[in-house]
């Protein structure tokens, strides 16, 4: 499940931002001025010294715990790579269990592509508060709005988001134009389009359902209350509102013309039959890098990008979010100045964000910088910077972080029946139960 690249050598030791840095490391160790129990920037800290600096991370994130390594050679590193929690495998949950009771073993700092991993890293007393003197509050202001809610319990912040992971309405310029069809604005143009795509180019596709994500790019976006979290340990769950029913009969009508593909976008079978029959695909921001650019290899200049479309009657435009992660620094650490170091500049600098990450960066100087590098590539087929900016504003809000994961539920509950051709209409009220079931097991009070 895990994999060590152990970068402990004396040529890795990184001039730091500061020599400074090193030197406060070292002074700390000798001195023994941070002591077991003592209690500052918030929580009880662990008695500091010096060693490799462990960081956790999946295989998308391994870039940057190396780029961080090449610019900072003064700093011994771990670096591990595991999972990162794809699809709510609580792996890290899992782990860090394990290393409360044997008091050993925590990272110091792990990426997690899950958003709700706040919730139970501060009941487990993993994660550290990062605004109450880690990071100063200048740094903290620079997080795009509302970006780090997943990370924020009673006004404390115990983790970092890395992107915003918006959705936007991926796009075939070159067909769009040579069918003469127009990119739609509202779900029911968008509707009528896949139906008329099954009719005249029979194959080709204006979606995929078939993810663990989808609820979160088409029913978070159709404002569906399925996942409405009201408070610490409570959450309002409503999967048969007329916002979750149109948008189910409407994945459901395209799914029967077969212009929206039940296969996720990241199996073989996909890549191999649909991947070049792609007209207009509905997604998180980083599938232009991860999925066009990256897996399918789509040439330059074909894929646009859009707002997405919106419900006729609703005159207030919403996105989902597929994504992003999180970045948690560990309040077991006993080398916090280092970790502290590099968790300020994975999220914030432009020589990975802005320059290297395939997300929407959720730090909002290296989101200019990473949009501003979009353009500059000639890679897509118009100015991307308008739709993006405009959907990192548009996520729906009411679609919350739970401690449990909409994904694994989805898995569970409605995949299976999908892949067996049940409507998704049909499963919405056993999908709510599952909410529901999935919530009372993590000690939340649901309601609807």
């Amino acid at each position: 499940m895990i994999r060590r690249n152990r970068a402990v050598r004396a040529a890795g030791l990184r001039p730091t931002t500061a020599l400074l840095a090193g030197l406060a490391l070292v002074a700390t160790a000798c001195s023994g001025t941070t002591n077991a129990g003592d209690a500052k920037d918030g929580f009880t800290q662990a008695p500091q010294s010096d060693g490799p600096l462990t960081v956790w991370v999946d295989s998308t994130r391994l870039a940057a715990a190396q780029l961080y390594q090449k610019q900072h050679p003064a700093v011994k590193m771990d670096i591990v790579t595991y999972d990162g929690d794809a699809n709510g495998s609580n792996y890290l949950q899992t782990k860090v269990s394990l290393f409360n009771r044997t008091g050993n073993g925590w990272p110091d700092v792990v990426f997690s592509s899950q958003n709700n991993e706040a919730t139970w890293a501060v009941t487990a007393k993993f994660a550290a508060p990062l605004n109450k003197g880690l990071l100063p509050q200048s740094t903290l202001d620079g997080w795009a709005r509302n970006a780090n809610q997943p990370c924020t319990v009673d006004g404390v912040v115990y983790c970092l988001r890395n992107d915003l992971a918006q959705t936007v309405l991926w796009y075939n310029a070159a067909l769009m134009t040579q069918w003469g069809y127009q990119v739609p604005t509202t779900w029911e143009e968008y509707e009528t389009l896949g139906k008329k795509v099954a009719t005249e180019h029979p194959g080709y596709l204006v979606g995929a359902a078939g993810d663990t994500f989808t609820p979160e790019i088409y029913l978070w976006a159709s404002k569906c209350g399925a996942n409405q979290i009201t408070g610490p340990k409570a959450v309002t769950v409503n999967t048969t509102s007329a916002a979750c029913t149109r948008m189910a009969s409407l994945l459901d009508n395209l799914i029967a013309a077969k212009s929206m593909s039940v296969s996720s976008v990241f199996s073989s079978d996909f890549d191999k039959n649909e991947a070049d029959k792609i007209l207009l695909m509905p997604g998180p921001s980083w599938y232009g890098g991860s999925l066009f650019q990256g897996t399918f290899k789509t040439p330059k200049g074909q894929v646009g990008i859009a707002p997405m479309p919106h419900w006729a009657d609703d005159q207030s435009p919403s996105a989902g979010n597929v994504g992003g992660g999180t970045w948690l620094l560990s309040a077991h650490s006993a080398r916090l100045k280092a970790a502290t170091d590099f968790l300020t500049w994975v999220t914030t600098s432009d020589d990975y964000q802005g320059k290297v990450a395939v997300g929407y960066p959720a730090y909002a100087p290296a989101a200019k910088t990473w949009l501003a590098a979009q353009a500059a590539s000639g890679y897509y087929a118009n100015d991307v910077t308008g739709p993006l900016q405009a959907a990192a504003g548009q996520v729906w809000p009411d679609w919350g972080y739970g401690q449990f994961s909409q994904e694994a539920i989805w898995a569970a509950t409605v995949t299976p029946g999908l892949t067996a051709g049940k409507t998704i209409v049909s499963m919405l009220p056993a999908w709510q139960k599952s909410i529901a079931d999935y919530a009372r097991s993590d000690g939340y009070q649901v309601t609807g």
